[in-house]
C-alpha cells in the first residue's frame, strides 16, 4: 500500500507597487475562498496553504496548484501579491511583525532576536508512519540525503535587498535556533525522549511543537515530517522532492524493518554538507557523506534517485520523479531563476515580479 503525503507551502505577501513584503497576510486570508485549507504563520507576512493527505502525487500536485491559485487570486483581490520565495527578496523585516497569539508572544519572550529573520519560507512533507519510534529510526537514514534535498529545492538567495552569495540563505538564517537543521543520530527510541526531556528542561523548545529538526516525528499526525527545503517557486519542483521524500522514508521503513538503524554520520561534517549545499546548490559541488570527497551536487542528486528507485517504481511515481529531477538539474533550482531575473536588469524589484507571475502555478 502506497504511503500517504500531505504537504505544507508557505508564501510571502508582498505589495506589488514597493515589491518589499508586507504585513498584511491577515487580509489574504481573510479574501480566500473557505475550500482551501490556508492559515496564517508565524509571521503577518505569511500564509501557508495545505493539501490533505493522499496516496496520490498527482492528486497532491492538483491540489497544490489550486491552493496556489487561490492564494493568488486572493491577495489580487486586496491588492497585493505572494511569492514563493525561501526568505523575503525585499523589504523591512526587523523587527518582525509577529502573528497575534498567546503561542507567538511566549515565543517572541523566549526566543527574541531570533525572530528577526524568521520571515522564512519552507515546504514540509508528512509521510505516513507506523509510530514515532519509526519516525525516529526513519530521521537516522534520511540525514545523509538531507543536503541533496537543501541543494534541489534552494530558492533564497536575496535578503532584504541583498545577495547572500548563497542559494539558500534560508538554510543558514534557520540554522542560528537552538533546535533546528538535522535531526540528531538516535540509537534508540529511549534517547530520543531523554533529548527532547533536556531541550524542554533548558527552555530551548517550548513544547514539542518547537522541535524544528529537518525530520521528526509530527507532534500531532502520525507521520515523520520533512521540512528541509526552501518553498520551490515551480509547483513541478515542490512535486519532484515530495516524490524523493516520500520515497526516502519507504525505503527507510524498509532498512529499519530489518534492523538497520541508519548510519552515524558525523553532526560536525553534516553540518560542513549543509553549509556547502545552502552555498552552492544544485549547481555546486556537495560533500559526499559517504567517500568524504566534493562532488557534483547533480551526480548526489541523481545517486539519490537511484536509491530509491524501488520505491519510486512502486509508488508509480518513477517516470514522473525522474523527469522533474533532470528538468531540475538542467535549469537549476529556484535560486538560479531568481539571480537571472535579476540579470536581466530589472534590479531585485524585476526579482520579485518574476516571483510574482512564476508563483500563480
Amino acid at each position: 500500500m502506497t504511503a500517504k503525503i500531505g504537504i505544507e507551502e508557505e508564501y510571502l505577501v508582498v505589495d506589488p507597487q514597493t515589491r518589499h513584503v508586507t504585513p498584511r497576510a491577515a487580509e489574504v486570508l481573510a479574501a480566500a475562498a473557505q475550500v482551501m485549507d490556508l492559515t496564517q504563520e508565524i509571521t503577518r507576512f505569511q500564509v501557508e496553504a495545505r493539501t490533505p493527505p493522499s496516496a496520490d502525487l498527482s492528486q497532491v500536485g492538483a491540489r497544490l496548484r489550486a491552493a496556489r491559485r487561490e492564494v493568488a487570486r486572493a491577495a489580487r483581490e486586496c491588492g497585493l501579491a505572494v511569492v514563493a520565495s525561501g526568505i523575503p527578496v525585499l523589504g523591512d523585516v526587523v523587527p518582525v511583525p509577529l502573528s497575534d497569539g498567546p503561542r507567538y508572544e511566549q515565543g517572541r519572550v523566549l526566543y527574541r532576536a531570533l525572530h528577526d529573520e524568521i520571515s522564512i519560507c519552507a515546504l514540509h512533507v508528512h509521510v505516513d508512519v507506523p509510530d514515532p519510534e519509526h519516525a525516529v529510526f526513519v530521521g537516522n537514514h534520511l540525514r545523509p540525503w538531507l543536503p541533496t534535498l537543501i541543494a534541489l529545492a534552494a530558492n533564497s538567495p536575496f535578503f532584504v535587498g541583498r545577495d547572500t552569495g548563497y542559494a539558500s540563505w534560508r538554510v543558514i538564517s534557520w540554522s542560528r535556533w537552538p533546535v533546528s537543521g538535522a535531526p540528531p543520530y538516535f540509537p534508540s527510541f529511549a534517547d530520543y525522549e531523554l533529548a527532547l526531556a533536556a531541550l524542554e528542561e533548558s527552555g530551548a523548545v517550548m513544547d514539542r511543537k518547537t522541535v524544528f529538526w529537518d525530520a521528526r516525528p509530527s507532534p500531532n499526525l502520525p507521520t515523520v515530517e520533512v521540512r528541509v527545503a526552501d518553498v520551490p517557486l515551480d509547483v513541478n519542483d515542490s512535486l519532484t522532492i515530495v516524490g524523493l521524500i516520500r520515497a526516502l522514508v519507504v525505503t527507510a521503513l524498509a532498512h529499519v524493518a530489518r534492523g538497520d538503524l541508519g548510519p552515524p554520520i558525523s553532526p560536525e561534517v553534516l553540518r560542513a554538507a549543509y553549509w556547502r549545499a545552502a552555498r552552492d546548490g544544485i549547481q555546486g559541488e556537495s560533500l559526499d557523506l559517504w567517500g568524504g570527497g566534493l562532488v557534483p551536487a547533480a551526480d548526489m542528486a541523481r545517486r539519490l534517485l537511484e536509491h530509491v528507485r524501488p520505491a519510486l517504481e512502486d509508488a508509480g511515481d518513477a517516470e514522473f520523479v525522474e523527469e522533474g529531477l533532470e528538468l531540475l538539474v538542467l535549469r537549476g533550482s529556484g535560486a538560479v531563476r531568481q539571480r537571472r531575473a535579476f540579470g536581466w536588469g530589472g534590479g531585485l524589484a524585476g526579482v520579485v515580479d518574476d516571483l510574482i507571475e512564476a508563483s500563480q502555478a
